[in-house]
């Protein structure tokens, strides 16, 4: 046997349930050697950098 509802959930419960699952906007900052728009705490992809640091080389 399976536990069964009492009584159905309602709209407004449900969706006051449902109100932090939504997509989030990933946090994206400038570059300061290049200017081009980046994920924070990652490596720039146009210039390769990071804090100030040539890490990758082209």
């Amino acid at each position: 046997m399976m536990a069964v509802p009492f009584r159905r959930t309602s709209k407004t419960r449900k969706r006051l349930r449902r109100t932090h699952f939504k997509l989030q906007v990933p946090g994206m900052v400038q570059c300061p050697n290049c200017g081009e728009w980046k994920l924070a705490h990652r490596v720039c992809k146009a210039c390769g950098t990071y804090k100030g640091r040539d890490v990758v080389n082209k």
